[in-house]
């Protein structure tokens, strides 16, 4: 860390205020501009944040480097309309990949606080219309990533948002996230509800309640390049597993305390994994894998349903 004034860039001297900090080599890593610069950049000159307001910009957001100079990410000082691979966006916030091209872009960056909620933020979301590989989308989204060749990775959808999705295994309603292969497969989703989806283990209804809406690379519904599922997470069903001993196993999905107290229990969902002939299943996060030969062991599932006041959801607590 130094602190300095004005710090040397690729991309020119940038005016700067409180500390900078350095990679091991001297190289920057990331700074706070406190005056008005410009960066020439891929998607065309984008101007830094350099200016808050009282609500949603309190504070100016750092610039971050890739190691050897390259711009990493790169809050806007006002929306700004770029040329995306999947079509055009307006945006707040860029990061790039190490060679320059675009990596991320968000629509919105305010920070959310005590003054400034989620539903503050959720009013100015607009709907974005991208070329995907589900066809055109319109959507509220909290961002999307790219390859560095440009081929779309996923989207990040706005709390409440769905989609309808066509998936290797029929239709299925998707929200938080989509993730896609560079060859535009589709990689994973997280269902919006609870939806039977075909299984190496039978029909399993796919829904993860512990699902954050932060980031849509990874979901909880994954398919393998051949298009089968590949992992799933589910609080719905149970599944029985017949040994080649005749030995049986049987597994459900665990529960915890409710956030509720008052000895209220809710389910935590169970998550399968399926490679080849070899099936993984644990009840939940803190518990060991249990794999599973699909050439010694036959599975069964169905539908378990425990007598929880809300089994689709948390439930409501007031204070």
């Amino acid at each position: 860390m130094d602190t300095a004034t004005t710090v040397e860039s690729l991309y020119g001297p940038i005016p700067v205020s409180g500390m900078v900090e350095r990679f091991d080599d001297g190289g920057l890593k990331s700074c706070t501009p406190n005056g008005a610069v410009v960066f020439r950049t891929a998607l065309g000159p984008l101007a830094a944040q350099h200016s808050t307001d009282d609500l949603r910009r309190r504070t100016v957001q750092s610039l971050s480097f890739h190691p050897g100079g390259a711009l990493r990410a790169l809050p806007l000082e006002q929306p700004t309309r770029i040329a995306t691979p999947a079509g055009p966006m307006d945006v707040e916030l860029v990061t790039f990949h190490p060679d320059g091209s675009l990596s991320r872009a968000f629509p919105l960056n305010g920070k959310l606080s005590g003054y400034w909620t989620q539903e503050d933020e959720g009013r100015l979301a607009q709907p974005v219309e991208l070329a995907t590989p589900l066809g055109l989308v319109r959507a509220k989204l909290i961002g999307v990533s790219f390859a560095p060749g440009g081929q779309l990775l996923s989207l990040t959808l706005w709390p409440g948002e769905t989609l309808e999705v066509q998936t290797p295994v029929g239709p299925l309603s998707a929200r938080v996230g989509i993730s896609f292969r560079a060859d535009g497969t589709l990689r994973s989703l997280e269902p919006a509800k609870p939806q039977g989806v075909p299984t190496p283990a039978g029909l399993i209804q796919a829904y993860d309640l512990d699902a954050v809406g932060i980031c849509g690379d990874v979901n909880s519904l994954g398919f393998a390049p051949g298009g089968g599922v590949s992992r799933i997470s589910t609080s719905l069903t149970s599944v029985m597993a017949w040994g080649p001993r005749e030995e049986q196993q049987t597994f459900t999905p665990a529960t915890r305390e409710s956030l509720c107290g008052d000895t209220e229990r809710e389910p935590v969902p169970m998550r399968l994994e399926f490679q080849g002939a070899t099936a993984r299943i644990r009840n939940s996060d803190a518990a060991p894998w249990t794999e599973l030969d699909l050439t010694r062991w036959k599975l069964k599932t169905q539908p378990y349903l425990r007598q929880f006041a809300n089994p689709f959801g948390r439930m409501s607590c007031s204070c």
